[in-house]
C-alpha cells in the first residue's frame, strides 16, 4: 500500500540497501564470530549464560534481517546467492540446540564469510575462483585420472612388499595423497626401496607429474581466473569514464546551443525594436 507516494516494499528495500544498514550488519556478524569464538573457550558459568544470551539477540536481528530482505525484494531475494546462502545459514542456527542435529548449529560461523562480498579487494578474489571453477574442474578431471593410474600401478607393483602403504586400492590411494602434499613421502620411499631400489623412479616421476605439473594447473586457472575479473573490471572503469566524456561533451554542446539560442532571440528582439515604428 502507497504511503506518502512510495509503497512500504519501497521504503524497505531503501532501508535494507541503504549503506549504513549494511555496515550495521556486518558489525552484527563479526560480533557474533566473536562470540560464537569464546562460546568455545567458556563451558560454564555465569559468562557463558550471558555469551548464550547475546547470541540468541544477535539470532534474531538476523532473522529480522532476513525477513527484512525477504519482504523489500521479494522474489528477486532468491536471484542473489549470497542472500540464499544467508537464510541456509540463519535457518540452520534456528536448528534446537539438542538432539542429532545440533551439529548443524556449528555452521553458524560460516555467516562471517558475508564479508568476502562486502570487501571489494575479497570479492575480486571470490569472483576470481568463481571464474576459474570450469577449468579448475578439468583440472581436477586430470588429477583424478593421474592418481587412478598411479594407484593401480603402485599396487601392482608395491601391494606385496609394502602393503601397509599398497595393500589395497584405498591404503594406495591415501598413500599416493600423502606423497602429493610432500608429508612423510621419504619414509614411505624408504621403506619400499629397502625391498626394491629402483622405486625412486616411481616416486620422482609422481611427484614431478602430480605435484609440480598438474597442481601448479590449479594456481595458472586460478590466476588466469582472476585475471580475467581484473580486465573486466578495468574494461568497465574505462567504459564508465568513455560515457563521462561523452555526457560532458553532450553538456557542452547543450550549453553552447543554448548560448546560441539566447543569442539570437536577443539579435530577434533588437531588430524588432529597431523596426518598430516611432511613436
Amino acid at each position: 500500500m502507497p504511503v506518502g507516494g512510495v509503497s512500504v516494499r519501497g521504503r524497505l528495500r531503501t532501508l535494507v540497501d541503504h549503506p549504513w544498514f549494511q555496515r550495521v550488519v556486518l558489525g552484527v556478524i563479526i560480533a557474533n564470530a566473536v562470540v560464537l569464538g569464546l562460546e568455545t573457550s567458556i563451558v560454564d558459568g555465569p559468562a557463558d549464560e550471558v555469551l548464550q544470551t547475546i547470541d540468541d539477540v544477535m539470532l534474531w536481528f538476523f532473522v529480522t534481517e532476513i525477513a527484512l530482505r525477504l519482504i523489500a525484494h521479494g522474489t528477486r531475494f532468491f536471484r542473489d546467492p549470497w542472500s540464499v546462502f544467508d537464510l541456509l545459514v540463519v535457518g540452520i542456527a534456528l536448528i534446537p540446540a539438542t538432539g542429532p542435529l545440533s551439529l548443524l548449529r556449528a555452521l553458524r560461523i560460516l555467516r562471517v564469510l558475508r564479508l568476502a562480498d562486502s570487501v571489494p579487494s575479497m570479492k575480486r578474489v571470490v569472483n576470481g575462483l568463481v571464474a576459474a571453477v570450469p577449468g579448475m574442474g578439468s583440472v581436477g578431471a586430470l588429477l583424478l585420472l593421474v592418481m587412478y593410474v598411479s594407484v593401480v600401478i603402485a599396487t601392482n607393483l608395491y601391494g606385496s612388499i609394502a602393503e601397509e602403504h599398497f595393500g589395497d586400492l584405498g591404503t594406495t590411494a591415501f598413500t599416493l595423497f600423502q606423497v602429493m602434499t610432500g608429508e612423510a613421502w621419504p619414509d614411505i620411499a624408504d621403506d619400499v626401496m629397502a625391498h626394491e631400489p629402483t622405486a625412486w623412479i616411481f616416486f620422482v616421476v609422481f611427484i614431478l607429474v602430480v605435484s609440480f605439473a598438474v597442481l601448479n594447473l590449479f594456481i595458472a586457472v586460478v590466476v588466469s581466473g582472476m585475471e580475467s575479473i581484473d580486465e573486466l573490471a578495468e574494461h568497465e572503469e574505462r567504459s564508465d569514464a568513455e560515457v563521462m566524456d561523452e555526457l560532458r561533451a553532450i553538456r557542452g554542446q547543450l550549453a553552447a546551443l543554448q548560448a546560441e539560442l539566447a543569442a539570437s532571440r536577443a539579435g530577434d528582439t533588437d531588430l524588432e525594436r529597431r523596426a518598430a515604428p516611432a511613436p
